[in-house]
């Protein structure tokens, strides 16, 4: 075969000149439409915030109300990035989320297997409900001064504030779980042989999942919101304290900052939890739309 029959059957092969940028033009039009698909979507999931951003600009800029007491949201933001600048942000941030994450962890590390268990036997269940009831009820800002005074004004005392609230809506989300799931699926798999630990692993731990995540989310947000709280009264360093001193010192844009970064913060981990929710239940089927 020559070397001109060889190239004719390639470009045959490959389609013509036109063919091939056609099918270059189809691809990038369909990337590009992608791309635009995407932005409307985030941009119609974000509407109402950044009209309520925009508002925030306007509002003090048009004298409406006081820029002493509300700056401007681009004042906000400038004050941040000096902070960011400075290096101060970064250390708070840090000593918050190590506090926040460590006691949310131990929390979920405890809490949970604690609710299993508590949920599966009901003579447990029964023997603790009072004392839950009572531990529940006793609202953990309350008891700060308690935890200041036993452990010291040091990492363990807000540490043990975030284990405390957060530990609640854990093991009673957990025990509802347990207590939740459909008998017929427990008799099905007693029936087929099922071993208490084959029970507890196909059944019973995928059934609980949803309800366990709801806890799980709801104890994120009570971490953040108890261990803010916990620096403002006894901390030199974290967003708390950021927030507080600001107001002190009367650094007004630090302190809506402050109040910005721990709402991000909490947005990106109720985020995480639910992407690593949607990994470990891939079999639940889809809500309808």
């Amino acid at each position: 075969m020559s070397n001109l029959e060889m190239l004719t059957l390639l470009e045959l092969a490959e389609g013509s000149p036109k063919d091939r940028a056609a099918l270059r033009g189809g691809a990038i039009t369909a990337a590009t439409g992608g791309i635009v698909r995407w932005f409307g979507v985030i941009g119609q999931r974000s509407l109402l915030v950044l009209l309520f951003l925009a508002v925030w600009e306007a509002v003090p800029r048009l004298g409406l109300v006081d820029v002493t007491f509300l700056p401007p949201f681009s004042e906000v933001i400038a004050a941040g990035w000096q902070l960011a600048q400075s290096g101060e942000l970064y250390d708070d941030v840090a000593a918050s989320l190590l506090r926040a994450l460590s006691g949310f962890l131990i929390a979920v590390a405890l809490m949970v297997p604690l609710g299993l268990v508590t949920g599966w036997y009901a003579r447990l269940g029964d023997f603790l409900n009072q004392i839950i009831e009572i531990a529940r009820n006793t609202a953990p800002l309350a008891l700060l001064p308690v935890f200041i005074l036993l452990l010291g004004i040091g990492e363990l005392s807000k540490v043990t504030m975030v284990v405390y609230s957060c530990a609640w809506p854990l093991l009673l989300n957990t025990i509802a779980a347990v207590r939740q799931v459909d008998p017929l699926l427990v008799k099905s798999a007693r029936t087929m042989g099922a071993t208490p630990s084959q029970l507890f692993r196909k059944v019973i731990l995928p059934a609980s999942l949803p309800t366990i995540f709801v806890g799980i989310r709801l104890a994120s947000a009570s971490a953040m919101l108890v261990l803010v709280a916990s620096e403002m009264i006894g901390a030199k360093s974290g967003l708390g304290y950021l927030i507080i001193n600001s107001q002190y010192s009367f650094l007004i844009p630090q302190m809506y900052f402050g109040i910005l970064g721990i709402t991000v913060i909490g947005l990106v981990f109720n985020a995480f939890l639910e992407a690593l929710e949607r990994r470990l239940m891939r079999w639940k089927s889809p809500a309808a739309a």
